[in-house]
């Protein structure tokens, strides 16, 4: 009896410290941030699968969703509402693209990275309306160079 105690509170621990171990990083929605008008800041996360990504609704006007063409195969779509925070855990490895869909055309879109970025050469191929077209093709430039730094 006493082994099933010690392995299922062993169990209980390695399970306490998994859910420890996995982090949440912040993005706002802004009308204004360092990088211009109507963004998300920041705009690129790089994560872990298992981490959540945490929008919050900073300035009012404003709302997170996935870009249809931007999410890997098997990854989660999502849609928030106007003025409302939406939390997301990323469990599939892959790129990400999210708009703010009022801004869109105004450039506030954004990009999650989990894990590996398979699906880069599909997400970079996604169309896109007005600024996000040049604000996409900076966070991949972006991208890039995190990525030939790191190695």
């Amino acid at each position: 009896m006493r082994k099933v105690i010690v392995l299922g509170a062993l169990v209980a621990a390695l399970g306490f410290a998994g859910a420890a171990g996995a982090a949440e990083v912040e993005v706002k929605m802004l009308n204004k941030g360092t990088d211009g008008v109507m963004v998300f800041e920041p705009a690129l996360v790089k994560i872990n699968p298992g981490d959540t990504v945490k929008f919050v609704a900073s300035d009012k006007g404003h709302n997170v969703e996935t870009v249809d063409a931007m999410v890997p195969e098997g990854g989660q779509k999502f849609v928030g509402k106007i003025n409302e925070e939406l939390a997301i855990t990323f469990d599939k490895p892959g790129v990400y693209g999210y708009k703010c869909k009022p801004h869109y055309g105004m450039g506030m879109v954004g990009m999650i990275v989990v894990g590996d970025a398979a699906n880069v050469d599909q997400a970079k191929a996604a169309t896109h309306p007005g600024k996000a077209k040049q604000a996409f093709a900076n966070l991949f430039d972006k991208l890039a160079t995190t990525t030939t730094a790191a190695k």
